[in-house]
């Protein structure tokens, strides 16, 4: 069994693939995705609101490494806030790492486009 998440703005574009694709394989629509990889999806529509949240994967990391007593605190990120290859990573091999990474996470994104 594979699992699979259509999501974006244009809901006609997501039922025409959501119907080609059960063309080519048998497969069941089991409404909204709650989670994801780990991550816990939360929408609030009326205020056109999304977030994610990685609390109970951290918590399931934790335990294991019987590190769940510990002390935690906020790391807000800033809204709007841009990462680039160039903040991070200054080993060149890390460098390289995450170039790779970046490529493959575009190529992954203009196939879906």
């Amino acid at each position: 069994m594979d699992d699979i998440l259509l999501t974006g703005n244009d809901l006609e574009l997501i039922m025409a693939t959501q119907k080609w694709l059960s063309f080519a394989f048998k497969m069941k629509d089991i409404g909204h995705a709650y989670y994801i990889l780990g991550v816990k999806i939360q929408k609030d529509r009326s205020k056109r609101l999304l977030s994610l949240s990685q609390k109970t994967y951290i918590k399931r990391i934790l335990e294991h490494f019987c590190m769940h007593n510990s002390k935690s605190i906020d790391t807000p990120i800033i809204k709007s806030h841009i990462l680039s290859v160039e903040q991070y990573h200054k080993i060149e091999e890390e460098k390289k790492q995450m170039i790779n990474f970046l490529i493959q996470v575009q190529l992954v994104v203009c196939c879906i486009q």
